[in-house]
């Protein structure tokens, strides 16, 4: 029998760990990184609404 495969994780969630480590570490560099890329992750989410708006 074969192990369950794992869930991908979505980006979202990745970014906020991120950012999250970089924190709780004390590193600036990653906190930044991290809420860049949400940043990014919210700009695409946005574009993808705005296109499916215009689909229907």
């Amino acid at each position: 029998m074969t192990p369950p495969k794992p869930r991908p994780c979505s980006k979202a969630h990745v970014e906020q760990v991120k950012e999250g480590v970089g924190r709780a570490v004390g590193n600036q560099r990653m906190t930044a990184e991290g809420h860049a890329d949400q940043a990014k992750g919210n700009a695409r989410q946005a574009e993808e609404d705005v296109k499916d708006t215009f689909r229907h």
